[in-house]
């Protein structure tokens, strides 16, 4: 059983930055994190490591195969020697085109330290597409996952793990909402 878990939610997307000036998608599909992201990710590196010192580095990274979220766990936890473990059982729930993810090749080419061949393609929700062209994934099949997920970290072998994700699905997880790169300590099952 995991004892202390760590959610990190992403730096900063292209995604975040549009549309919280404009207040529509702009349609980027697996957004990047903005300069602010990056910085962002940098602070929280920072942070990361003064927990590290305190209470000792986690045992594990689970990170979504969005591209946000790779490049914050790469910002935060990359030469650390903390293995990162990549699944899409924490992925954000599917109703914006940056939820919209890209092939395990072209992951594995962008990032190639982490192992994606594990993942479906598509390994994001694949269902009907509205009129916008997105599979909209149902909120009965998200919060599915979500509780499948909270089992899952109540249930994990490491002592300590850090979980990078996105904001709809820890707010869903923990009742919350996350601020870009917070690190939220947070038990299983509480």
């Amino acid at each position: 059983m995991a004892a202390t878990v760590f959610l990190i939610r992403h730096g900063q997307s292209t995604f975040n930055a549009h549309y919280e000036a404009h207040g529509v998608d702009p349609g980027h599909v697996d957004s990047r994190l903005t300069e602010l992201g990056h910085r962002q990710a940098a602070e929280a590196r920072d942070r990361m490591a003064a927990l590290m010192a305190e209470i000792g580095r986690p045992e594990l990274v689970i990170s979504t195969p969005l591209t946000r979220a790779l490049q914050t766990t790469q910002a935060i936890f990359g030469g650390t020697g903390v293995p990162v473990e990549v699944t899409c059982k924490h992925r954000e729930m599917l109703e914006a085109f940056c939820d919209v993810g890209r092939s395990p090749r072209e992951l594995a080419e962008e990032f190639p330290g982490l192992k994606f061949d594990h993942l479906d393609d598509p390994w994001w929700h694949n269902g009907p597409l509205n009129e916008l062209g997105l599979p909209i994934e149902p909120h009965e099949v998200f919060h599915g996952r979500v509780t499948h997920f909270g089992q899952f970290l109540a249930e994990h072998p490491n002592a300590t793990v850090a979980v990078v994700g996105h904001g709809t699905f820890f707010r869903q997880l923990t009742g919350r909402g996350f601020a870009n790169c917070e690190i939220v300590p947070w038990s299983p099952g509480a």
